[in-house]
């Protein structure tokens, strides 16, 4: 269902509150598969507490239904483990989904890795996060996500409905400057914390947060009650998509979209619309993202 009518933005609670209404379905899994020697019971008690973390808590002020909570993945790979100083050097692939309306299908918002995902912990660690006092690299890395999943979400239910959530996003990451961890400086990456949000919020890639509702809100989910009408606000979105990449080359936001909606583009073009729709959406997207071209030649079928 449609998440409060299209989610009123409300005000944030810039401390981390512990009344109902918790936003995020968030499944967090921890994959030690390459560490050796070390008690298992460890990476299980953060398994636990991680989850607890994401899920047991209000982020926001926002009243969310239990079936609107919202849905996203959070696989962490152990790299390596320093038990001498409780260290762990972690790869983290996540994704945040949204449900289609009247379908059983969902769509993915937005999904790639975190190559620097380290932190400290030792077993039974109490995780707090308060933003004004910002200590701890874990409990900060987890609070960046949350408030980055739930304001995404936000975006694809209300034009820029998510702003105000992902203004704490950009707080989090100034204030994790002086912490000197990975990920969190500028121009380190395009593609790190830091990088991923300032692009998001970036005056020119505007269009792409506008996209964002188009895309799922106009297009997808009007696809059960039009189908036609639902293509065509997609292929609205796609230019929209085009007039960020114009307005800001570097970005890598454009390119990591079409990455994860590959198939499901593909799908909603092949077979579908006029000759001159797909064309049009073929060498948009071919021109975005060349890699994928063996995919992109399907949507001309």
């Amino acid at each position: 269902m449609l998440r409060k009518a299209i989610l009123l933005c409300s005000l944030l609670s810039f401390t981390v509150a512990t009344a109902t209404a918790q936003e995020l379905n968030c499944k967090v899994k921890i994959n030690h598969a390459q560490i050796q020697g070390t008690n298992t019971s460890l990476f299980e008690t953060l398994e636990t507490a991680l989850n607890e973390f994401m899920n047991n808590r209000s982020w926001t002020e926002q009243q969310y239904a239990q079936e609107e909570r919202i849905e996203c993945n959070m696989n962490i790979t152990v790299k390596s483990y320093n038990q001498a100083e409780n260290g762990f050097a972690c790869e983290l692939l996540f994704q945040l989904s949204r449900p289609v309306f009247n379908s059983n299908y969902s769509t993915v918002v937005f999904s790639m890795r975190d190559l620097n995902f380290n932190f400290t912990y030792k077993e039974f660690d109490q995780l707090e996060f308060n933003i004004n006092s910002m200590d701890n690299q874990l409990t900060a890395l987890m609070a960046y996500y949350a408030y980055l999943f739930i304001g995404m979400d936000m975006d694809t239910f209300s034009p820029l409905g998510g702003t105000e959530v992902l203004h704490v996003v950009e707080q989090i990451v100034n204030n994790a400057q002086t912490m000197g961890d990975k990920g969190w400086k500028a121009f380190d990456d395009n593609r790190n914390r830091h990088g991923i949000i300032n692009d998001y919020m970036d005056g020119g890639m505007e269009p792409f947060r506008q996209m964002q509702y188009k895309y799922h809100r106009e297009g997808l989910d009007e696809m059960s009650n039009n189908a036609d009408r639902g293509r065509t606000a997609i292929t609205e979105a796609i230019e929209m998509l085009q007039q960020a990449r114009s307005n800001k080359p570097l970005s890598d936001l454009p390119i990591i979209f079409t990455d994860y909606k590959r198939d499901e583009l593909v799908n909603i073009y092949r077979g579908h619309g006029t000759a001159k729709e797909k064309e049009n959406v073929y060498n948009t997207l071919s021109n975005m993202n060349a890699s994928q071209n063996n995919y992109w030649k399907n949507i001309q079928k």
